[in-house]
């Protein structure tokens, strides 16, 4: 029986959507998983439990079209302590935009390493809309697809997955600008104010 070892590289892993998939896919899956999140100090450590597991699956968010820098890092150390047993690498990433497709180049990214780090590359689910889609009644959607990952990965598949809310990108696009226009009056912070390239007053 497989085994897999869950790895959030999330730059805010404990408040983190990704924590929220990752919980997700432990409830649906068939066979054992364990939860780690990366933080600065604790790459070694993850290194050295790696050998344990048969699957690792890679869940993080789409930072400037590619992975997020926690998680580049630690593959960085990864390439300089491999384990004996190099066990197969899945992908669990999300974004913020509509199209799942945006996801694209952070998957390449991972497959690239795995393909120089001589990894076998697994499954990927690409979700879409996902700082949204998990507060929807469309969360239904993300649950079928997690469900399909989690069976895909402990049966040895490469299966590639993607999910978005099956609305169109204008009622998209209308409610997440309705989401952030209510969340900076919840701040006092004007539409205009949001639109400026001003982030902060000196």
């Amino acid at each position: 029986m497989g085994r897999i070892m869950i790895i959030n590289g999330s730059p805010r892993a404990p408040k983190s959507n990704s924590k929220k998939y990752a919980e997700l896919f432990m409830r649906y899956c068939p066979v054992p998983a364990e939860y780690f999140a990366i933080t600065p100090q604790n790459h070694e450590s993850l290194c050295e439990k790696v050998d344990a597991f048969t699957d690792i699956l890679l869940v993080f968010p789409l930072y400037a079209d590619g992975i997020p820098v926690p998680l580049l890092n630690f593959l960085k150390t990864m390439e300089k302590t491999p384990p004996k047993q190099k066990p197969r690498i899945s992908v669990l990433i999300n974004c913020g935009f509509f199209e799942p497709e945006q996801n694209n180049i952070a998957v390449k990214m991972i497959e690239l390493f795995c393909r120089q780090q001589g990894y076998p590359f697994g499954s990927v689910l690409k979700i879409g809309s996902g700082e949204a889609i998990l507060n929807t009644p469309f969360k239904f959607f993300a649950t079928q697809k997690l469900k399909r990952l989690a069976i895909s990965i402990s049966q040895g598949r490469n299966e590639q997955l993607k999910v978005t809310m099956p609305i169109s990108k204008k009622m998209f696009v209308r409610a997440s600008t309705a989401y952030w226009n209510d969340y900076g009056k919840r701040n006092d912070v004007t539409p205009e104010e949001m639109a400026t390239m001003e982030i902060e007053q000196p």
